[in-house]
């Protein structure tokens, strides 16, 4: 006990010695490289990089950066790509940050777990079964052992482009306002693609249709928006920005609220409006980065029921960054399945405890070593109409609504989704984060829950920067 003791005081020791460290004051241009690998039964072995070059001008705004641009490019074996460019400049514009984005995503294996969180079932024991090779009974009603992941996945082709500006108004207080135009393409699997590379026990039967295929079958996902659109919408916010510093802020507050307006004036084909309001909320513990309590509160609302499913899973961002999609996954709700959580409207919270532990130079740079403790948590406050609309003259009405009530449960309430995990990070120059997590749901700890394993087993990522 008294080694266990005088080791943690002399971490402590170091800790405290390691952060009065003074940072080297970057200038000119720095470039950050990650490599990227990852693998996904359904997609295959995933290969890319991730660039990002940072501009400090003279360094006088160090640790913020004057501009930034962003680079990303992966690919699939079976055919998934992904491409992302961002820029952000906060000097081209006198007291205007300008940023731009633009994203192309061809997904082959697009998530797909249905809408209003738990009111959607998922079938952990079919894909538990076929992943271990054991028999189990297809929604259709024949035995297989295939893998059974393809029932939860569609194709999806994402292109997303958008300008902002941000100026000021106060020290801290900012109008902001921008444009912002999306290409969704959205349909069911490709059979071959998916099964390719897979023994003939393991591939997912032609003749069975996806959680997607019966959606639209069903009429919970309507013929006008079942395969995607352009978007074009106008997006206006305030904000509130008192953070020390923006890669890694250690105090400060930063809020937001946003309007988006996608009428069909403007170009969009399935027209919606929609609302979004953030606090986010940096507290130090201990003084110079050492120990800081991290946490954010968002709220997604709709105007009206009509927006279509396919922008929904979305926290709105203004600035660098594109819209984060996919509520449940590494940007939002770490160690949930992504997509898990849809609706009309939807709260989430984020807390964090963020820990340095280490600060030294390496070839004239700035780096420090961190841990980070963490639980996200998001639910449906409002969801979509999941009323059976399937035609009762249809000769096959009695195994569609069976099927229905397997994977649709609209009687069931919904309640929060949480998870809690831990994470690495190595932080160079404030700014280029390499983060490793793992997030695991809590409702994995309790066998006896009913909604153990409905948001999947946890989930490890490895990727770039905090989430706030």
């Amino acid at each position: 006990m008294k080694r266990f003791i005088l080791t943690i005081a002399l971490a402590a020791m170091c800790t405290a010695a390691f952060a009065q460290k003074k940072d080297i004051v970057k200038t000119g241009y720095n470039l950050g490289p990650l490599p990227v690998v990852a693998y996904d039964a359904d997609k295959g072995l995933q290969l890319g990089a991730i660039l990002q070059l940072f501009n400090y001008g003279d360094g006088s705004n160090y640790p913020n950066y004057n501009s930034k641009t962003y680079l990303e490019a992966s690919f699939f074996t079976k055919g998934s790509m992904l491409f992302q460019l961002m820029y952000d400049n906060k000097e081209l514009i006198d007291g205007v940050r300008w940023s731009s984005a633009i994203s192309a995503n061809f997904d082959k294996g697009m998530d797909f777990y249905g809408f209003n969180g738990y009111q959607s079932y998922y079938d952990f024991e079919s894909i538990n079964a076929g992943k271990a090779g054991n028999q189990y009974i297809l929604p259709n009603g024949n035995p297989s052992t295939a893998i059974f992941t393809p029932f939860y996945k569609n194709f999806r082709t994402q292109i997303l482009a958008k300008t902002d500006f941000v100026g000021n108004i106060t020290e801290h207080f900012k109008w902001e306002a921008g444009y912002h135009a999306s290409y969704f393409l959205q349909k069911s699997i490709d059979y071959d693609n998916i099964n390719r590379g897979k023994s003939e026990s393991q591939k997912f039967p032609t003749d069975q249709p996806t959680l997607y295929d019966y959606y639209c079958k069903w009429g919970l996902i309507s013929p006008e928006e079942a395969n995607g659109g352009f978007s074009s919408s106008i997006r206006l916010g305030l904000t509130y920005d008192s953070r020390d510093k923006e890669g890694a802020p250690s105090r400060g507050i930063w809020a937001e609220g946003h309007l988006t307006l996608a009428p069909k004036w403007l170009g969009t084909k399935n027209d919606f409006y929609r609302y979004s309001l953030t606090f986010r909320h940096y507290v130090p513990i201990v003084k110079e980065d050492v120990l800081t309590f991290a946490y954010r509160l968002n709220y997604e609302g709709t105007f009206g029921s009509n927006a279509p499913y396919y922008i929904l899973p979305y926290i709105t961002v203004m600035g660098e960054n594109c819209d984060k999609d996919g509520m449940g996954g590494y940007r939002n709700l770490r160690g949930i399945l992504r997509n898990r959580v849809v609706g009309l409207d939807m709260a989430t919270y984020t807390a964090e405890l963020r820990w340095r532990f280490v600060k030294f130079h390496l070839i004239k740079q700035n780096f420090a070593l961190g841990l980070n403790l963490f639980s996200d948590g998001s639910m449906v406050t409002r969801g979509r109409d999941l009323t059976f609309k399937y035609s009762e003259a249809a000769s096959d009405y009695e195994a569609q609504k069976a099927i229905y009530n397997k994977y649709v449960r609209p009687d069931v309430k919904e309640r929060p989704h949480i998870s809690v995990g831990a994470g690495f990070r190595i932080i160079m120059n404030e700014n280029f984060i390499i983060a490793a997590e793992y997030g695991m749901p809590v409702s994995r700890f309790n066998k006896n829950n009913p909604l153990y394993n409905q948001d999947g087993t946890g989930a490890f990522y490895v990727n770039i920067g905090y989430l706030f």
